[in-house]
């Protein structure tokens, strides 16, 4: 076997197909051997915890630390072994009990369930992985802040249903993507300072860590959860599945905001567009004039998977029992997929908007292609007082046929209407002066923190 055929130092298993996660430090993150260390982090901060509260000799703690070293273990040897039990969680347990000792190692995992280390596992997994997706988040809104604060009059058609509606400003529009980020922000942090640590035994009572000595095994949790920086748990949540939802829920929400912004660009990145850039597009392996918008490409793909890893998650809510066959086995791949995703795509995003490029002239010359008529909204409310509401509608009505057919500007036409001889069309039928409160709503939007 090669060392292409098995996962590296980098953690990248199946990152030929992954080039929205793959090289990424959420790939990383989120490795088999990032699993197998929260495995080892779990299992260490059990013994440390009934340690502290006397239920286990000090030394004992030290040596499950001291033999708890990832380089000592096999993944893959790990992996094959899990088929036997379902999990990774038991062979884990016989291999690290022996490399712990005899004078020691009945005290590995004492009391606790597979369930117990697995899922604490993931919630270490998730935290450290979630870190790297707030910080690369703080980069991408930090960016947009800076390209709203820039571009808050900068002139755009605005775009309903693809089609030229009323102006806006790019301002405007980066503020808005900006806004997105920082509601994923908000729902990725609330779930990260609540991940809880997961500590039942068998069926959720404690009743092992009784059987082993506890005055009070309800402390243990608590103790438990303080040895590993999460929160600790009111319940044990075996088949109470709310911190893996909430994994899914703020992990799509967040993949999909950042997936917003990235289908924004591919549409005005378009060759016939071309309002924006990316600052460093890819190439083709056939057309060698092509810079594609490699990073929103991928971001967006990301965003069309994510909902259908966070419905299953959803689904494994149904979760039977005090400890359920399948529900908790179908979460591991699609919340590390999830996470992956994440990470994958907040690094892309941060490197998107860093380096995205805008073209105001451009933006400037489309909002003529429809020969003014991307003002007749403005247009309507200043005639209607003029010729009557009715009148003002049909007399718009043809000219806009007219301006199409004749390629002539709607301020051109209008100018020939006996009864508009006397009114100064200039700045109605200027669509620069017809952004609304485009840029008080930008400054509103950047006073957010």
């Amino acid at each position: 076997m090669t060392s292409a055929d098995t996962e590296g130092t980098a953690g990248h298993e199946g990152g030929l197909l992954g080039p929205g996660w793959t090289g990424s430090p959420a790939a990383s993150a989120t490795s088999d051997t990032a699993f197998l260390r929260a495995l080892l982090d779990a299992e260490t901060a059990l013994t440390r915890a009934q340690a502290a509260l006397g239920r286990a000799p000090a030394e004992a703690a030290t040596a499950v630390a001291e033999a708890s070293d990832p380089g000592r273990f096999d993944p893959a040897s790990l992996a094959e072994r899990a088929r036997g039990g379902g999990n990774p969680v038991i062979p884990l347990v016989a291999d690290l009990t022996r490399a712990v000792g005899a004078e020691y190692g009945p005290y590995v995992h004492r009391g606790a369930t597979s369930q117990d280390i697995m899922d604490t596992a993931t919630m270490l997994v998730a935290a450290r992985a979630l870190d790297i997706v707030l910080a690369d988040l703080g980069r991408t809104e930090r960016s947009l802040a800076r390209l709203a604060a820039e571009h808050r009059d900068t002139p755009m058609p605005g775009r309903t249903l693809t089609q030229h509606a009323v102006p806006t400003t790019f301002g405007l529009k980066a503020a808005g993507w900006r806004s997105l980020v920082l509601d994923a922000r908000d729902r990725v942090t609330a779930v990260r300072d609540t991940l809880p640590a997961q500590l039942g035994g068998a069926a959720g009572t404690l009743a092992a860590f009784t059987a082993y000595g506890a005055d009070d095994a309800t402390a243990l949790p608590a103790a438990y959860a303080r040895q590993l920086g999460l929160q600790a748990p009111l319940l044990p949540w075996h088949t109470l599945r709310t911190p893996i939802a909430d994994l899914a829920g703020c992990l799509a929400f967040a993949v999909g905001a950042l997936g917003k912004l990235a289908a924004d660009v591919l549409t005005l990145s378009r060759t016939e567009i071309a309002e924006v850039s990316e600052g460093s597009g890819g190439g083709s392996s056939a057309m060698p004039h092509k810079a594609n918008p490699v990073r929103s490409t991928l971001i967006v793909a990301a965003a069309r998977r994510a909902p259908q890893l966070a419905a299953t998650l959803y689904g494994a809510l149904v979760a039977e029992d005090e400890r359920p066959a399948g529900a908790w086995h179908a979460e591991w791949e699609p919340l590390r997929d999830l996470l992956r995703l994440a990470g994958g795509a907040a690094r892309d995003a941060a490197e998107l908007v860093e380096g995205l490029r805008v073209h105001p002239d451009v933006m400037r010359e489309h909002l003529g292609l429809t020969h003014g008529l991307i003002v007749s909204e403005r247009l309507s409310a200043e005639l209607a007082p003029v010729l009557g509401r009715a009148r003002a509608k049909a007399l718009l009505t043809e000219a806009a046929k007219r301006a199409y057919a004749e390629g002539r500007s709607l301020a051109e036409l209008l100018a020939e209407e006996p009864g508009l001889k006397d009114i100064d069309l200039g700045e109605p039928t200027d669509p620069t002066r017809y952004t609304g409160s485009a840029r008080s709503l930008t400054d509103r939007a950047l006073e957010r923190r």
